[in-house]
Formats: C-alpha cells, sequence, structure tokens
C-alpha cells in the first residue's frame, strides 16, 4: 500500500467541511478526459467547484507541447497563487511529469503528480487535501469517482479516455516520454463508461487517446480501433460519437465507412498533417506522404461532402527552407479541409529534433504561420457557405443560445433552448 493516507471509497468524510477546488485543463482532449475524472473523484468526496481565486485546493492539468504550454502554466498557478495567497496547488499533466521539480518550486505546490499516477490524482493528494479524515481514511479505503452530469463545470458533451502513451516517435514530439508506452482500456470497461455516460444523461461523447489509432494492441486479448468504433456504429440509444484526433496512417477506409454509414458517429475528422513537403514529413518521422494524406481527405470528402476536416501543421521545424514552405502551403491551399491549427515548432529537450539545425528564424516562422493562418480562415469561410441552407443535427450548449452541429459548426440560435438538447437546424 502506499505510504500516503487514502480517503474512503465507499462514503465522503464524515464532516461538515466541504473542499472548495478548482481545476485548470491546459492542452489536449486526453487532459480535458483526465480533468473529468479528476473532477468526479473530487464531487464523489463532497468537493465543491469554485473559481480558482475562491478554491482551498487548485488542480493543473499541464501541456508540455510547446514551450508556450510550458510558460502559459506556471503564469497561471503564480497569477492564481497572488491572488488567493492560502491555496493548495496540485499539478499534474505533461509538463508536471517532464519537469517536476520545475513545478515542484512554484509557490504553494504541494504535490506534483505524473501522468501514470493522474488517474489516482485524489488519493495520492489525499493527506493535503482533507484536514479532517475519518477512521476510513486513515484505514486505506477510498472511493470511486462519480459520472458528472452534463452541464456540471461548464461541460455538455462528455470527453472518454480509452487510450494513454504513444509508441509512435516523431522526431519532434515529447509525449512518449511524458505518456509512456501506449496503454489502452478493455473494450468492455469502455463500453461501461459509455454505458454510465449515456445513464447520466450525455447526448454527445468524444472519444479520445493519446494516440487514438493504436486502441487494443497493447491488451491481452488484442482489440482495435475499428472493433471499438464498430460497437459504437450500432449504439441503442439516441447518441452521437466524436473519434477524436487520429493519425492519417490509423484512419482507414474501414474507419471511414463506418463514420459515412452511421448516424451514431459524427461525420468530424481530425487528422494532423503536421507539413506538406515528404522531405520534412521523413525527418519528423511522420509514417506517410502528402499524396497520402490527399488521397485520404479526398476519400472522406467523397463519401461525406458535409464532414468537418481539420488538420494541424507545424511551422518552422529545423531545416525548413522557403521551398519546403512554399510546398507545404500549395498542397494545404488545395486540400478540402475545413479548419487547421498552426503551431510554430518548439525545441522540446529530449527529442531528436531539439538537436537538428538549422533553426529557423522567429520572425520568419511567425509570418510562415500567419500565411497557413490566413489559408485555414478561407477553409473554414467556404466549408461554413458550402452548408448554407442545409439543415443539421445540433446538439444545444453554454447557455442555450448556441448549439453544435453534428459537422462541427458552431451556430447561434433565434431562440433559447434547454441545454443538452438535439435540435435540427437550418445553416444560415
Amino acid at each position: 500500500m502506499n505510504d500516503e493516507q487514502r480517503i474512503d471509497d465507499h462514503q465522503p468524510p464524515t464532516t461538515n467541511h466541504q473542499l472548495t477546488y478548482s481545476i485548470i485543463t491546459f492542452g489536449c482532449r486526453v487532459n480535458q478526459a483526465d480533468s473529468l475524472v479528476i473532477e468526479g473523484d473530487l464531487r464523489a468526496r463532497g468537493g465543491v467547484d469554485v473559481p480558482a481565486e475562491q478554491a482551498e485546493l487548485l488542480v493543473v492539468n499541464t501541456c508540455s507541447v510547446t514551450a508556450n504550454a510550458d510558460q502559459a502554466a506556471r503564469q497561471t498557478i503564480r497569477r492564481i497563487v497572488r491572488n488567493n495567497p492560502s491555496v493548495k496547488v496540485v499539478v499534474t499533466g505533461c509538463y508536471a511529469t517532464r519537469r517536476p521539480d520545475e513545478i515542484a518550486a512554484l509557490p504553494n505546490v504541494v504535490r506534483v503528480i505524473s501522468n501514470n499516477e493522474k488517474d489516482d490524482l485524489v488519493r495520492r493528494a489525499g493527506t493535503v487535501l482533507w484536514t479532517h479524515q475519518t477512521t476510513a481514511d486513515r484505514d486505506g479505503d477510498g472511493p470511486c469517482g462519480e459520472t458528472l452530469a452534463p452541464g456540471v463545470a461548464g461541460r455538455t458533451a462528455m470527453t472518454l479516455r480509452v487510450q494513454t502513451g504513444c509508441d509512435q516517435v516523431c522526431s519532434y514530439c515529447i509525449i512518449p516520454t511524458t505518456r509512456g508506452a501506449s496503454r489502452s482500456k478493455p473494450l468492455t470497461a469502455v463500453l461501461a463508461d459509455v454505458s454510465r455516460a449515456v445513464a447520466a444523461g450525455y447526448k454527445e461523447i468524444a472519444i479520445t487517446g493519446v494516440h487514438l489509432g493504436s486502441y487494443g494492441r497493447d491488451l491481452p486479448d488484442p482489440s482495435s480501433l475499428v472493433e471499438l468504433v464498430g460497437a459504437l456504429a450500432v449504439w441503442p440509444d439516441d447518441v452521437l460519437f466524436r473519434i477524436s484526433s487520429l493519425e492519417p496512417m490509423d484512419c482507414t477506409p474501414e474507419i471511414v465507412e463506418l463514420v459515412a454509414s452511421s448516424t451514431r458517429l459524427a461525420p468530424h475528422f481530425h487528422l494532423p498533417l503536421q507539413h506538406g513537403s515528404d522531405d520534412m514529413l521523413r525527418v519528423m518521422r511522420r509514417p506517410y506522404t502528402a499524396a497520402y494524406f490527399r488521397d485520404l481527405v479526398e476519400l472522406i470528402r467523397s463519401r461525406m461532402p458535409h464532414a468537418s476536416i481539420g488538420s494541424d501543421l507545424i511551422v518552422g521545424f529545423p531545416g525548413e527552407t522557403d521551398a519546403h514552405f512554399d510546398e507545404m502551403r500549395a498542397v494545404v491551399d488545395r486540400l478540402p479541409l475545413t479548419h487547421l491549427h498552426v503551431f510554430p515548432y518548439s525545441d522540446r529537450p529530449g527529442t531528436d529534433a531539439s538537436a537538428l539545425d538549422p533553426k529557423v528564424d522567429g520572425g520568419l516562422t511567425r509570418e510562415r504561420g500567419r500565411q497557413l493562418r490566413v489559408i485555414g480562415s478561407e477553409m473554414s469561410r467556404r466549408f461554413r457557405e458550402s452548408q448554407v441552407g442545409s439543415v443539421r443535427r445540433a446538439l444545444v450548449v453554454d447557455d442555450g443560445w448556441s448549439a453544435v452541429t453534428d459537422n462541427y459548426l458552431k451556430l447561434r440560435l433565434d431562440l433559447q433552448h434547454a441545454r443538452n438538447e438535439w435540435i435540427a437546424i437550418p445553416v444560415s
């Protein structure tokens, strides 16, 4: 047993005091899903969500994909502690895993929890979270978290993590180091999680993972993403599943066909290209070509003309010449995508790319990023215009004046509706 005291697994602490907490999440959908689990654990123990400036506990779930992500976490912790000097800070996530000593040196940080221990964060941090402990706390039992209802902490849709870790070692990426090897949740457990989410009232669930396409390969009884998506495609309840970011080589024709043929699966894809030059893709260790990516996007577009297809791009990768960038810009400009996320390259110590030369000037990187964002904005405009006049199924979100369509358009409503309600809405 861990030498840290545990919290009662079966009943909340027998005290009138309710711990107030706030959770701040940086980065990807996997982190969002992780934070949802942490929040369920805190609420199962009687915790109450409040603004960060009023909380006794601040949980910061960090990202470390870029230096800016690291800096944002540090700045956020310092700012909140200035405004709330008595707050206890527990930090987890990729930055906390990569640089625990840096995190521990920040003000008011009382625990640094690695990604491998994140699912157990509340128990591991229990000795600093609860000032009043029951006999059960001291004896080492601890509660399981609850499935939060839609709308709690501002979330209408649920993000469900089915896999973590990554065995695909891209030259620029620190995530295999901070998340470890690929680890999947058994299919029966995933489907049980989906059943609980549906029973709690969720009508939309995003299925996510660090390397989602590798789902099931590591299990003693091997499974696959195709098997998982196939089970979701025939789910009996009225719920919509979004398949989160997929590496291009993992978005197989079988996956495309399942999405195209099922009303349970959202016509929404996120496929990170990262670069349009095959030379750069090889140095990045991305196992596909620009032509492969183009053929994949055109397959999706031919089967689902209405589908949303987004992508990620990196600018300023070491050795990226004007010719490489021009090649990327030309490739991207011809792709029938709907939106782009553009990232400036950021050196991550410990990755092979950090040792590559020559580095690209920061000003040039910013200009290249600006040009790609202009292309991305035009893509989004064209896609939205192409959908005008169609009627899409949409889920009401936020304050009831907005809805998100199955193909990922966010629309403003003329009349307020109940949050988490399905509506049919004309795109205008």
